[in-house]
Order: C-alpha cells, then sequence, then structure tokens
C-alpha cells in the first residue's frame, strides 16, 4: 500500500468512539512517545511551538474528570438535568487518559514583538498548529487501536487544572483529548455533499 493510501485509511479511521476502557492494547509509554513525536514534528507558524501538552493516566486522568463534574454540578443545579452530564463524565472516567492541549501565549507574545507586521496573525496561527497536533496526535492513536474524543471545557475548568497540575500560567487550555481501549466503534458518519464543500479552478 501506498504512503498516500495509508494515510488516507488512517484518516477515515480517525473518528470520535465514545465507548471507551482502560484496557489499552499498548503501554503508557508508548502513548507518551506517540505524543512527544508529534510534539516535535508538527508543524507551527514561523516553527514558533507555541503549542503545550500534558498526558494524564489513571488517577490523574479520574481527577481530572472528577473535578469537571463537580465544577458542572456547581453549574447545573438541576439534579435531573445533570444526570445526563455526569453520565458524559462518566464515559470520560471509563478511558484510561486524557491529553490536554494549550497554548503558550508568552511565545505568542514574543513572536509579535519579533514580527510586528504580523501581530495579529499569531494568536489564530497559534490555534492553527494546536489542532494541527490534536489531529495529527488523535489520528496516531487511531493507527494503534487507540479510540479517542475531543473535548472542551474550558475555560470552565482552566483555573482548576492550573492549580492541581501546576500549569504554567501563560498556558490558556484549548482542547481535552480522552483516549481508551475501543469498547464500541463509531457509527456511520454521515458527509455533506462535496461540491457544497469545495471547488476546483483550472483542471
Amino acid at each position: 500500500m501506498s504512503d498516500l493510501k495509508t494515510l488516507e485509511k488512517l484518516a477515515e479511521k480517525r473518528r470520535s468512539v465514545y465507548a471507551l476502557s482502560d484496557q489499552l492494547p499498548v503501554s503508557n509509554d508508548e502513548i507518551v512517545k506517540l505524543v512527544e513525536h508529534a510534539v516535535l514534528h508538527t508543524p507551527s507558524s514561523f516553527n514558533s511551538q507555541s503549542t503545550r501538552i500534558a498526558v494524564l493516566f489513571g488517577d490523574d486522568h479520574n481527577k481530572l474528570w472528577q473535578l469537571t463534574e463537580d465544577t458542572l454540578h456547581d453549574i447545573v443545579d438541576n439534579e435531573e438535568q445533570f444526570a445526563a452530564t455526569k453520565q458524559k463524565m462518566d464515559g470520560f472516567k471509563a478511558g484510561a487518559g486524557t491529553i490536554l492541549f494549550f497554548e503558550d501565549h508568552s511565545v505568542v507574545r514574543d513572536m509579535q514583538a519579533a514580527a510586528p507586521l504580523y501581530a495579529d496573525k499569531f494568536p489564530i496561527w497559534a490555534h492553527q498548529t494546536n489542532a494541527m497536533h490534536q489531529y495529527i496526535i488523535w489520528t496516531a492513536l487511531a493507527s494503534i487501536d487507540v479510540g479517542a474524543n475531543l473535548q472542551h471545557y474550558n475555560p470552565i475548568i482552566d483555573k482548576k487544572v492550573a492549580e492541581e497540575w501546576n500549569i504554567d500560567e501563560h498556558w490558556e487550555m484549548n482542547a481535552q483529548l480522552v483516549f481508551g481501549a475501543i469498547e464500541q466503534p463509531a457509527g456511520d458518519k454521515e458527509f455533506k455533499p462535496l461540491e457544497e464543500r469545495m471547488k476546483v479552478f483550472g483542471k
């Protein structure tokens, strides 16, 4: 199979998988190495390397989602409505770990000072490289049969996360990628017509 076909197959394999368990088919060290490779080789504007990552396993992973659950419980005071939220939190806790994605604003500010002509673009570009890290890691996990789903409970948990894991004050959280063994695959995916989503000129 060509490299292109392999890449296409992995892109198709990467899905939002919510039925997870903590019985990973690979070691925690292999997960860490996968993330390290993505951190080293994911592109960034002006090679700014502004993305920051924290990987939580085991008790730390569970602590994150209990912290999130407690925070949401303070916001949603209707117990009947909160039941669905708790069910989601329990689903995340059932996984093996969570990867936290941050942007280092001190790097962004340094880049703005170094290239003032593009100052207004560096925050946008930082978001873009952060998203590329998320996609590459998510796809890499799929390649080793580890399921994952991407969450965005920031900014409501940012302060508590920073305090619990001593996160640098310049790091702003962007997303949380829950991962684990696949207990049930993702369902069928619907696609909007390509002609609504892309145009080709000069072919």
